[in-house]
């Protein structure tokens, strides 16, 4: 076991942020505070220098400790007085197979996140808007560009797409399951 050197917490850090971002806020539904208690999480390995036996371990532990974090923000005197908060919500965040499924989405959001960065800016730019579930014309007319160019640059996108993402078909089909 070893703590982690300045380097690999930074890159620990530049990698898994938004990850456990999105993840956190699964829980807690807000932005600001997910970040704040993703936040949180790092400064603790950083102060306690935690020591971790591979990656794999960081990964694990880090989504614990957020999950964690998330649940004992939400069971808070704070959040108690000022938001409803039903103990059945609680209960299904504290299970393992919620718990699971919110890491596998996160992670499955990473891998085509960084994927999605390797696409021209106006094309990562049109998938994001096709992934949050906005049609060609949505598009068009946010965009102000053409359906044509649209349909066009999807196109390229998914050419681009499909051989980086291969691998990960069958994970994206879980996703897909999981959602409905």
């Amino acid at each position: 076991m070893k703590t982690l050197t300045l380097k690999e917490y930074k890159h620990i850090f530049d990698t898994m942020y938004s990850s456990l971002c999105l993840f956190a806020n699964k829980y807690v539904e807000n932005l600001e505070a997910s970040q704040d208690l993703v936040q949180d999480v790092f400064i603790r390995i950083w102060e306690e220098k935690i020591a971790f036996q591979h990656d794999q371990a960081v990964k694990s532990y880090l989504y614990t400790a957020v999950k964690n974090q998330c649940l004992d923000y939400l069971k808070s005197v704070y959040v108690r007085t000022t938001q409803s908060l039903y103990e059945e919500d609680v209960f299904q965040w504290e299970t393992d197979p919620f718990f699971h499924r919110e890491v596998v989405i996160s992670e499955t959001n990473h891998i085509l996140e960084k994927a999605i960065t390797t696409l021209p800016e106006k094309c990562a730019q049109i998938i994001k808007l096709s992934i949050k579930g906005m049609s060609n014309p949505e598009i068009s007319e946010e965009l102000g560009i053409s359906l044509n160019t649209i349909k066009l640059q999807k196109k390229i996108a998914y050419k681009r797409l499909r051989p980086l993402l291969k691998d990960y078909f069958l994970l994206f089909a879980f996703i897909a399951e999981l959602k409905k």
